[in-house]
């Protein structure tokens, strides 16, 4: 639909109107699913009006259909229900608005409910959304909670009350929001982002009561998975009772059954931690004594050894040893002394018994020639010849004869 137009020669309202109304009457007819919001039923009218709105999006659209249409699905469609309805794309030009003139209206069964719901979760998980490792370790004492839940909500209470008895120090920062119906997602989704984006905030519970599959589906909702995922804070998710397992309880970094658990789960009670006090501290003295008794049985036991108790008398055992060891000593070098001064004395003698001057003592004497050679035979010398004669008290010349 390219039209030329200026300020000169712009479209008249009404032509606009007609034109979109035209494009819209060549769509022909689609299959839409929705919640429905609003129900108008007059009595004696043959068209039913209704709104049909996208949780998700918060966007709603109006549908017209005969009464013999919506009679049809009437006992088990009401506000609230979701529904398919193939209807065709309808515009009315007087006011320009868009609605949808249904033909046939089918209520979404639970067993169809369930079958996308895990179809959902199967998408989600394969992203990793559910994954372990990306779950957050929560605070041991949170100083500030943050609490998505309905107003003045039996779960509101049960989380209030049962962390205040637990620790009457703690503090909430509380978001009351529909836990049900078509304005649950958006106002859970925001109510989160709000408490994600307070910095006192160390953990967020998002509670609601038991009931329906279908009152619990907001909770399994692809924007609220991906909005808790996409959180700072840790999210502990405390949806209906325990066997309730909303999508929320997947990728919440702790699941707890009901929001009392929630409250036990989160914060911790003051007296078991002051009971864990007395006891750490008891064994901390217990240890402390056995320690002390083990060391005084090592030190007495320890005084009691011989050593201890006369610390002297090894060393007096070796001073005797030592004492005799020495005396020994001293007896063993003097008879190694007298033997060898015996041995020495006999030497001695020998050597003097054997050496030249006892024998010139005994009468002896040596002849030497001029040049000092020593005369041991008669042939050595001539007739005429000085020889000097060593005797044991001196020398003389004495000369050969002829």
């Amino acid at each position: 639909m390219a039209l030329k137009t200026t300020p000169e020669a712009p479209l008249p309202v009404g032509e606009v109107s007609r034109l979109i109304g035209g494009w819209i009457d060549r769509l022909g007819a689609v299959w839409v699913e929705g919640q429905i919001t609003q129900l108008s039923r007059r009595p004696g009218a043959g068209v039913v009006f209704l709104t049909l709105r996208d949780p998700s999006y918060d966007i709603s659209v109006s549908v017209t259909c005969y009464r013999q249409v919506f009679d049809a699905v009437a006992d088990v469609v009401g506000e609230g229900a979701r529904v398919l309805v193939l209807a065709k794309p309808e515009w009315y030009a007087p006011r320009g608005q868009l609605s949808l003139r249904a033909a046939e209206i089918r209520p979404v069964g639970v067993g169809e409910l369930l079958a996308r719901l895990e179809q959902l979760k199967k998408a989600l998980a394969a992203e990793g959304l559910f994954a372990p490792e990306r779950k957050k370790r929560l605070p041991f004492l949170p100083q500030l909670i943050g609490l998505v839940c309905g107003r003045a909500s039996a779960a509101e209470r049960d989380v209030l009350e049962n962390a205040r008895h637990r620790w009457p120090a703690v503090r909430f920062e509380v978001r009351n929001v529909p836990v049900q119906g078509v304005h649950a997602v958006p106002q859970v989704v925001q109510a989160v982002r709000e408490l994600d984006a307070i910095e006192d905030v160390d953990v967020i519970i998002v509670a609601r009561g038991g009931g329906s599959v279908e009152d619990l589906l907001p909770f399994s909702d692809e924007q609220l998975v991906r909005a808790v995922a996409g959180c700072r804070t840790p999210v502990v998710s405390a949806i209906g009772h325990e066997p309730d397992t909303p999508l929320l309880d997947l990728v919440a970094d702790l699941r707890a059954s009901t929001p009392t658990d929630a409250a036990k789960k989160v914060v911790p009670d003051v007296g078991e931690e002051l009971a864990r006090v007395r006891m750490l501290r008891d064994r901390a003295r217990r240890c402390a004594h056995a320690l002390l008794d083990r060391e005084e049985r090592g030190l007495a036991h320890a005084l009691a050894r011989p050593a201890m108790e006369d610390p002297h008398r090894m060393i007096d055992e070796r001073a005797d040893h030592v004492a005799a060891l020495a005396e020994r000593g001293r007896r063993t070098l003097g008879h190694l002394l007298d033997r060898a001064d015996s041995e020495l004395s006999h030497t001695h003698a020998r050597v003097v018994a054997l050496s030249p001057a006892a024998t010139l003592k005994r009468g002896y004497a040596v002849l030497q020639r001029a040049d000092g050679h020593v005369v041991r035979d008669p042939h050595e010398v001539t007739g005429g010849e000085t020889l000097r004669a060593r005797v044991a008290d001196g020398e003389f010349t004495v000369k050969v004869g002829e």
